[in-house]
């Protein structure tokens, strides 16, 4: 067992204020997200309009939070949420889905293709190949805030979590970091410019992310408010396994129409 590193989850305070790493996370991996498209964009010399890619991440963002708001309150604690609805206001109190929150940023893809008159699954593979950033620097953030914690563990490098009670458990969050976060990135990276169909990159995104996503809870304590479902899976890796499902489903829709 290994200590684990209490690090404060707030950066700075000002009165009532407060700089969290959670919040920095997002920004920092919508920041490397927006500069990474404008790289692909500039190195494939597509000819897109000036303010082509910030309209963009404005859909995209509010898409984002909402979705990955309103998917966590759907999906993992209705009953809570409505007995206290002002609650599904309170992002700073944590909660965001990652596959609502990838729903509300492709609708919000879709709807600014359309208003734009965009190839969608061109733009979608120019943002899906960045994804994985915010991804790995969000389960940093779940780590210093000592949530989403793994299942117990007598592996040498497990923790005591601040909140998962007194024995030690696996560091799932960095583990979906390096699997979600870095690994798929280097993939996806390394593969961008292989000359594959439209959609192809966001297919690939979307299989290997649920591949990766269901290894990960494996060691994953599931959500105490779901639980187990369908016998010894859990939430994440149901949801998972559609997107791998989604992913393969693009694959052979895209090979048909190209």
């Amino acid at each position: 067992m290994i200590p684990y590193p209490r690090i404060d989850p707030e950066i700075v305070r000002v009165g009532p204020f407060a700089i969290r790493w959670y919040g920095m996370m997002y920004l920092a991996g919508f920041a490397a997200s927006y500069l990474l498209v404008k790289y692909q964009i500039r190195k494939k010399m597509l000819f897109l309009s000036p303010g082509f890619v910030s309209s963009l991440y404005s859909y995209i963002i509010l898409g984002l939070l909402i979705g990955a708001r309103f998917g966590y309150v759907l999906v993992y604690d209705l009953r809570d949420y409505l007995s206290h609805p002002l609650e599904i206001f309170a992002v700073w109190h944590g909660g965001m889905s990652f596959h609502g929150g990838l729903v509300g940023s492709v609708i919000g893809g879709i709807l600014f293709c359309k208003a734009q008159r965009a190839d969608f699954w061109q733009t979608s593979d120019l943002v899906a190949v960045t994804a994985p950033i915010g991804l790995g620097l969000g389960r940093i953030a779940n780590f210093i805030n000592g949530e989403l914690y793994g299942r117990v563990s007598d592996a040498p490098w497990a923790m005591v979590f601040p909140y998962g009670g007194t024995f030690p458990r696996h560091p799932s969050q960095l583990y979906e970091f390096l699997l979600e976060g870095i690994l798929l990135f280097a993939i996806l990276w390394l593969i961008r410019n292989r000359g594959l169909r439209s959609g192809v990159m966001t297919a690939i995104f979307l299989v290997l992310y649920g591949i990766f996503r269901s290894f990960a809870e494996i060691f994953r304590q599931p959500d105490a408010q779901v639980g187990f479902v369908f016998g010894s899976f859990t939430m994440g890796q149901v949801l998972s396994g559609l997107m791998i499902v989604i992913g393969f489903f693009i694959l052979f829709l895209r090979k048909r129409t190209n």
